[in-house]
């Protein structure tokens, strides 16, 4: 019984020392992928309306006796013509921004913006694939920003979300002509959170004192080494309020039909739910929507790559494994809190 407990002692300990590597080595790896971001990556364009008539054609086709098949493959023929003859279709340009807390996806997205934005001809249409929780304001509120420069160019937007769109998340999707949703995503949270550890006493107790000096009462509000103040409090939550303001003003300026102070309590809702509010305008999922699109418009997949060496791809993966977890353990938290 006592080696199965000094084993299981050991394995605890081992497995909190790789943790511990993996952490240090992913963050280590990622503040090198963050230098080197400035680099330049590659546009792809994806062609999804020829993909989809594709895979069309050859489910029907695959139905079909031989002779039937000659048929088929005729009556397409002459379709195809017949399309090319009546000119070519307006383009949907589809953007996917699938965020993190500090929506480094952003870097990302304004290039493929930037393109469309430069080619767009009139009757072209945007679909934005979010995907977000939410993060630091300054990430989301420049995500937005590069949004409206999409609809300052003349081009509809229309936002899904098939999982989740919440706080930063939902910011940006307010920026869209439309927002549509699959039935149980997650929607809103619009609010503002902050909080830090502060190990003060802890130091105290150690005989560890602790100088900081400012210039400017407000430099510094609180601290995670220092004592805090009830001043520092105070105004502490005097800035996640006005921020609160503005998130508020924000979407109610985009979605002026939207009761905000019945939504802006930091609650979230699922689709079915955030229709009813106002939220949202449409329950559908992405997939449905490119569907319904196919046939009348060319749906073009826009994506913005930046190449990464070995040490930066194991820092992504790393972060993206992190961020996740995190993820995970906020959504449950806030589901169970609900």
């Amino acid at each position: 019984m006592e080696f199965i407990y000094e084993y299981g002692l050991f394995l605890a300990k081992a497995i909190t020392v790789v943790a511990a590597f993996v952490i240090v080595f992913g963050l280590i790896a990622g503040s090198k992928m963050k230098h080197k971001s400035g680099k330049r990556g590659e546009l792809f364009i994806d062609d999804i309306s020829e993909q989809l008539t594709e895979q069309k054609q050859e489910i029907k086709r695959s139905l079909l006796s031989k002779s039937e098949q000659k048929q088929f493959d005729k009556d397409e023929k002459k379709a195809a013509k017949q399309n090319k003859d009546e000119g070519k279709k307006p383009r949907l340009f589809v953007v996917e921004f699938n965020g993190d807390v500090e929506a480094q996806q952003v870097e990302a997205m304004r290039e493929e913006i930037s393109a469309i934005v430069q080619i767009a001809e009139k009757g072209d249409e945007v679909l934005l694939k979010l995907e977000s929780p939410g993060g630091v304001v300054h990430g989301y509120g420049l995500a937005a920003s590069q949004l409206d420069r999409l609809k300052n160019a003349g081009l509809k937007v229309t936002a899904s979300v098939d999982k989740v769109a919440a706080s930063g998340g939902y910011m940006m999707a307010c920026v869209a002509d439309k927002i549509i949703s699959a039935p149980f995503a997650i929607i809103g949270s619009i609010g503002v959170v902050a909080q830090l550890p502060n190990i003060n006493k802890l130091l105290k107790r150690f005989d560890v004192d602790i100088e900081q000096h400012t210039a400017g009462d407000y430099k510094r509000t609180l601290t995670v080494l220092g004592e805090n103040t009830e001043q520092g409090r105070n105004k502490f939550k005097q800035d996640l309020e006005d921020t609160h303001v503005l998130f508020k003003d924000f979407v109610q300026s985009h979605r002026q039909n939207l009761d905000i102070e019945k939504v802006s309590t930091g609650e979230h809702w699922y689709g079915l739910q955030a229709l009813d509010l106002n939220l949202v305008d449409e329950i559908k999922t992405s997939d449905d929507f490119i569907l319904e699109n196919v046939d009348s418009y060319r749906v073009l997949k826009m994506e913005y790559k930046i190449k990464q060496n070995v040490a930066e791809k194991l820092g992504i993966v790393t972060s993206d494994t992190l961020a996740k977890v995190f993820g995970k353990l906020t959504t449950w938290s806030t589901t169970n809190a609900k």
